[in-house]
């Protein structure tokens, strides 16, 4: 038994649909059901009786305590965040609240209840934090990737609140022996993202021949994953991740913010033809403290873990885009309401470019 935490995200509940489908270990997935949080995301799997689901927060130490009492989890698994740059912005408080004191106060319980085991469950319990590669902060165009020795220099609130975080897990795993795992990813994409992200965001835009914002003049450069590879990874790391170690992933596709736009048009324009996608692209005021460029270096999981991305950054998006367009009405499902009001907030008063 694994306990999952944010099971019920964008990230969380692609792993919650892969672990189910590769093999027959239950997991409890304890998500709050925030905005970004769907049960609808994993409604394939929700008579599975290897899946238990509560709805609670990780800053609960009770119900978290109760959780490891009552299940006795071999590895803990935590996405529980606020995890977008935009909304960290606008509001940060809720960022600090999840992200640093939720984990801190998940630490702590799952520190207890580990200091509690036998051997030989005390030797092989994990507990894997799964984090951002924003928290190294922005490089420039001609930097060498992201390193795990990297220096933390986070430019947004919310990548600082990530980055305290991951602090905390390294000082448990120092301070107490705790066996902590802690992986840092490049930007995400996939099946399920809320669309206030980037690619989910356009597709859904430009299906309703709506306009596409893009910062600045869209030269800001991110690494890609496809969500199913880093799923993969996380797989690896918790089976044969070193105790007190940091895996980045990345799935070895820097692309400009422009050059994913582009490519999400011309997709669409061959799977949904009919209109002239480029044609909504529209250049829009930069958000504050906008970070030039992301990049992995995957070494270090590749050489230790054996771990490489299977999908191209085209083949990724092929998929993702295929299933935005057979699953609309799971788009149409979370974007109404509190979406709309949060996109209105968030575009309408920004400036053409």
């Amino acid at each position: 038994m694994i306990l999952v935490t944010g099971g019920a995200g964008f990230i969380g509940s692609n792993f919650v649909l892969d672990w189910l489908a590769r093999g027959s270990e239950p997991l409890v997935n304890l998500d709050k059901l925030t905005y970004a949080g769907n049960p609808g995301n994993l409604a394939a799997v929700e008579n599975d009786p290897r899946l238990v689901f509560v709805q609670g927060d990780i800053a609960d130490r009770a119900l978290v305590t109760q959780l490891l009492r009552d299940h006795q989890p071999r590895a803990v698994v935590n996405f529980a965040a606020e995890s977008h740059v935009d909304r960290s912005i606008d509001g940060p408080g809720a960022f600090i609240q999840t992200n640093v004191v939720g984990t801190f106060h998940l630490l702590e319980e799952v520190r207890r209840y580990w200091q509690g085991l036998a051997e030989p469950e005390r030797g092989r319990f994990r507990f894997l934090h799964v984090s951002t590669d924003e928290v190294y902060g922005s490089l420039g165009r001609e930097d060498p990737a992201f390193a795990e020795t990297t220096a933390y220099a986070p430019n947004s609130p919310y990548s600082a609140s990530k980055a305290a975080s991951d602090h905390l897990i390294r000082a448990w795993h120092h301070t107490y022996g705790l066996p902590t795992l802690t992986s840092n990813c490049s930007n995400n994409y996939g099946p399920r993202q809320f669309p206030e992200k980037l690619i989910p965001l356009m597709i859904h835009n430009a299906l309703q021949g709506k306009a596409l914002p893009v910062y600045g003049d869209g030269a800001n450069v991110r690494d890609w994953v496809y969500v199913e590879d880093h799923c993969d990874a996380i797989g690896a790391i918790l089976a044969r991740g070193r105790p007190g170690e940091t895996y980045n992933i990345g799935g070895n596709a820097e692309k400009t913010n422009l050059q994913v736009v582009h490519a999400l048009c011309d997709l669409l324009a061959e799977l949904r033809p009919g209109t002239d996608y480029r044609a909504l692209i529209t250049f829009v005021t930069d958000r504050p403290g906008h970070d030039l460029r992301y990049a992995i270096d995957g070494a270090k999981i590749a050489r230790e873990l054996g771990w490489q991305p299977r999908e191209s950054f085209a083949s990724g998006l092929r998929k993702t885009v295929q299933w935005y367009l057979a699953n609309q009405s799971w788009v149409n499902s979370v974007t109404s309401g509190e979406y709309q009001q949060w996109v209105d907030r968030n575009y309408a008063t920004r400036a053409v470019a």
